[in-house]
């Protein structure tokens, strides 16, 4: 099992303080703005959005960070098996350009994955930078026998366990497990008599 660690950011004297809360219904509109800004409209023809469309995020493990009132980064996970085995994918991680380097993405990253391990999930994988998320003990290790729904790169396919064993064997594709979102009722114009 890989550790933890804790991030090495110290916060710039000008750097106003941030909060880590639960996500609420009202971040939607902002939620998707800020993902576009450091995504691109474009974002929902990513492979690992084919793991969330139409699904809902794990209970309790949608973030939101606050800075001033304003939202100003996310992090999702999502139920998933991963070669048969029971996981959640982490993602999209997003910080707002203008609060980077504040620590903002290593504390949604922390507060994140110790809630996932709170809750008693095995397993944790996602389509990122090596480098930068081999700090939180993510690695290629257990994750070259797993494939995803589209295209990808493969060193960019790391995993984490919080149980010891728990992505031993894991291959084949991951695919989404969890809850569907509610289906929204389209308005339909009602017919009028001519």
């Amino acid at each position: 099992m890989t550790a933890l660690r804790k991030p090495q950011v110290a916060p710039t004297p000008k750097a106003a303080p941030f909060a880590i809360r639960a996500e609420r219904a009202a971040d939607v509109a902002t939620r998707e703005a800020l993902l576009d800004a450091c995504f691109g409209e474009n974002r929902h023809g990513r492979t690992c959005q084919r793991l969330r469309n139409g699904r809902a995020p794990a209970a309790g493990l949608a973030l939101a960070a606050e800075r001033e009132g304003k939202l100003v980064g996310t992090v999702r996970l999502w139920h998933v098996s991963a070669g048969g085995r029971a996981a959640l994918v982490l993602g999209p991680l997003a910080v707002d350009p203008a609060c980077r380097e504040l620590g903002i993405g290593a504390a949604l990253m922390h507060q994140a994955l110790a809630a996932a391990r709170a809750r008693g999930h095995a397993a944790v994988v996602l389509l990122g930078d090596a480098p930068y998320y081999a700090r939180f003990g993510f690695s290629p290790e257990k994750t070259g026998a797993l494939s995803l729904p589209g295209p990808f790169e493969r060193e960019r396919l790391l995993g984490l366990e919080f149980e010891d064993g728990a992505l031993d064997g894991a291959n084949g594709m991951i695919v989404a497990t969890g809850a569907m979102l509610p289906k929204r009722r389209v308005a339909r114009p009602h017919a009028h008599a001519a």
